[in-house]
C-alpha cells in the first residue's frame, strides 16, 4: 500500500490529531483494526502520534474472504512503521450476532486495546441503549479517554483522512444488514431524526452522553458513602442513592464487571427495608438480611427470589 507519507506539520493530520485523546508517547499499546475507515484512521494517527503501536486485526469468519482483509492492516501497518498482528476468533451465525462477535473479539484482544470508536458510533449507542431502558449509566454511553482516541472525530472525518492519505478502507458488507439493530439505527433513526429536528443530531447526542456522565459519575461520587451492608442505612437514604450503592456492590460480585439490571437492585432494596429476607442475584448469589446487615451467600439450588411481589422491569440503571 503506497500513498501519502504523514508529513511533519500535514495540516489534515494536525487538525484530527489535535482533537484526540492518545496516550503519550511510551509504553506499547494494541490497535484494534478492522481496516474499516475508522480503525485505519486510528492506525494512521497512532502512528502521528508516535505511538510504539501494534495494530491487532481480529478475522471472525462470518463471510468468504474476510480473512484476506488482515493483509489491509498489515500494508498499512507496515507503511507507517507499525507492528501488525492477525488473529482468529470464529463466531458461528446465529441469533444476537453482533454482541456475540464483539465478545469473541475483545476476548482476543488484550486489556487496554486502542479501539477507532468515533462521536457517531457514541450517537449510536446513546440510542441503542435508551431504547433497552437504561438509565444514567447507560446514557453515558462510550466513556472517552486513552482507550476511545477519536471519540471527538466523526466518520465523515475518519474517512476523508483515508482519502487523503491515500488508504482504501475495507468495505464490510453487514454494515448495511438491517437484521443488526445498531444498523437501522445509523441507517434509519439518526437520518430521520436529522429530518425532524431539522440539524445533525450525532452532536447533541454525544452531549447528552457527556451530561449524562458528568451526572453518574457524581451520584456515584456520593453513594460510596453508603454501606451497601447496612439495610437500615440503604433503607433511609434517597432511594436514586441507595440503588446506586447496590449497583455498585453487585457489580462487584460479578467476576465480568457487569452491572446489574433495575429488577435486582429493587429486589435488594427490598430487602433492605423489611420486605423480603433474600433474593438472588446474578452469577449464582443471593442477598440475605439478618440483623438488618446485608451478605452474599450461594444461590439456593431450588431457585426462586425469595421477593414475591417486586416486580422487574428488565431497565438498567
Amino acid at each position: 500500500m503506497t500513498g501519502p507519507t504523514l508529513r511533519a506539520g500535514d495540516p489534515t493530520v494536525a487538525s484530527l490529531l489535535s482533537r484526540c485523546t492518545f496516550p503519550p508517547p511510551g509504553p506499547a499499546v494494541t490497535l484494534a483494526v478492522s481496516g474499516g475507515p475508522d480503525s485505519l484512521a486510528l492506525l494512521a494517527l497512532a502512528a502521528a502520534a508516535g505511538l510504539d503501536a501494534t495494530a491487532v486485526h481480529v478475522d471472525h469468519g462470518l463471510r468468504p474472504g474476510s480473512a484476506e482483509e488482515a493483509t489491509v492492516v498489515a500494508a498499512a501497518a507496515e507503511r507507517f512503521g507499525l507492528g501488525f498482528e492477525a488473529r482468529t476468533a470464529l463466531v458461528s451465525p446465529g441469533p444476537n450476532l453482533e454482541a456475540r462477535a464483539r465478545s469473541a473479539r475483545y476476548a482476543a484482544l488484550p486489556p487496554g486495546v486502542l479501539t477507532g470508536h468515533t462521536m457517531d458510533d457514541q450517537a449510536e449507542t446513546v440510542l441503542l441503549h435508551l431504547l433497552r431502558g437504561s438509565g444514567l449509566h447507560g446514557l453515558a454511553a462510550i466513556r472517552p479517554g486513552g482507550q476511545r482516541p477519536l471519540l471527538a472525530l466523526r466518520r465523515s472525518e475518519t474517512a476523508a483522512l483515508c482519502r487523503h492519505l491515500g488508504l482504501d478502507p475495507v468495505v464490510d458488507p453487514s454494515n448495511l444488514d438491517p437484521s443488526i439493530r445498531r444498523n437501522r439505527v445509523r441507517l434509519e433513526a439518526l437520518p430521520l431524526l436529522a429530518d425532524i429536528a431539522e440539524r445533525d443530531p450525532v452532536p447533541i447526542l454525544a452531549r447528552t452522553a457527556t451530561l449524562m456522565r458528568a451526572t453518574a459519575d457524581h451520584l456515584d461520587d456520593e453513594a460510596l458513602a453508603l454501606d451497601p451492608t447496612d439495610a437500615r442505612a440503604l433503607a433511609a437514604a434517597p432511594p436514586l442513592l441507595a440503588a446506586l450503592a447496590v449497583r455498585a456492590w453487585l457489580t462487584d460480585l460479578d467476576p465480568h464487571g457487569h452491572p446489574p439490571d433495575a429488577a435486582a437492585v429493587a429486589r435488594v432494596l427490598a430487602v433492605a427495608r423489611g420486605e423480603a429476607v433474600a433474593t438472588e442475584v446474578a452469577g449464582g448469589h443471593a442477598v440475605r438480611r439478618s440483623a438488618w446487615r446485608l451478605r452474599v451467600e450461594p444461590a439456593p439450588a431450588t431457585g426462586g427470589s425469595g421477593t414475591e411481589g417486586v416486580q422487574g422491569t428488565g431497565e438498567t440503571l
